[in-house]
């Protein structure tokens, strides 16, 4: 099942992505169930209600606007972002990293979180600017000392597309911690959709590729994380609260700007393509600020 939030930003409905009896993609709209897609939706069973509503037909049809309509991020307000950093072997051996033997934890500030389709900003001053296709897991129950894999996995909610947009001066030359270059505004496009757990199965048999003005840049896969989306969760656990609407990115894999030769960072006008297989896809353009 595919969640998603549509509408200009702060006004988004709440929505799920469902074929019409003659085949064709439509918008229902959760009318009823809720107001949102948050961390208190997910925490009531939010997606098992929708999921027994969708056979009933009750929900409506959403009338797209004249213009289209503008896709949000999937989970509004999440209350944490975290990052696990070097995740993918070849993308720590890319930046001369040393491989990690326990999972590099750092956190992101959550309002940098947008639309899969919005435009980036560049920071002023930035002269390093760079992309990163992960998959973002999303918390769908609390999370709190967690004694197994099969725990933890219980506790996802579902998948996303997550562009963990970098500065890489800004995270590695101008401070000790890399939340500096991490937490620049929209610098985390999310989404198309929410697709839930159960329609995924194991989250690490997903293939993950970017481009950048259609140049290929990043062709990894799920199966290559040095910590799976099992281990991160009950890693996790035993150090935070993992609450309903967490998003939790697990790491890039190579072809970062920062690790090719000629480090072609991101410029304006520049127009990065990302896709997740089964999480569909995410395009911005990267702005001035």
């Amino acid at each position: 099942m595919k969640l998603l939030r549509l509408g200009p930003p702060g006004a988004e409905r709440p929505a799920v992505l469902d074929a019409a009896p003659d085949g064709r993609d439509r918008y229902l709209g959760l009318d009823g169930i809720t107001d949102d897609i948050d961390g208190a939706f997910l925490a009531s069973d939010g997606p098992r209600r929708v999921r027994e509503a969708l056979p009933a037909g009750s929900l409506p049809e959403l009338a797209a606007p004249a213009d289209g309509w503008r896709i949000g991020a999937p989970v509004a307000r999440p209350g944490k972002v975290i990052c696990i950093g070097l995740n993918y072997r070849d993308h720590a051996e890319e930046t001369g990293a040393t491989i990690p033997q326990r999972p590099v934890v750092f956190m992101k500030d959550p309002a940098t979180v947008v639309g899969p389709f919005d435009d980036v900003l560049i920071p002023r001053g930035s002269r390093k600017t760079d992309w990163e296709v992960e998959l973002a897991v999303v918390i769908g129950r609390r999370a709190r000392y967690l004694d197994s894999r099969q725990d933890a996995l219980a506790c996802v909610a579902g998948y996303a597309i997550s562009n963990d947009v970098s500065e890489r001066e800004f995270q590695l030359e101008f401070s000790s911690q890399w939340d500096l270059g991490k937490s620049c505004e929209t610098f985390n496009p999310l989404g198309p959709w929410l697709v839930t757990a159960d329609e995924i199965g194991d989250p690490q048999a997903l293939g993950l590729r970017l481009s950048v003005d259609g140049v290929p840049r990043q062709d990894g896969h799920t199966k290559n994380m040095i910590f799976d989306v099992a281990e991160i969760v009950r890693y996790l656990s035993q150090y935070l609260v993992l609450e309903p609407g967490d998003v939790i990115n697990t790491g890039t894999p190579a072809g970062v700007a920062l690790g090719l030769p000629d480090r072609p960072y991101l410029r304006p006008g520049q127009t990065v393509t990302l896709e997740i297989e089964r999480l569909g896809h995410q395009r911005q353009t990267f702005r001035q600020a």
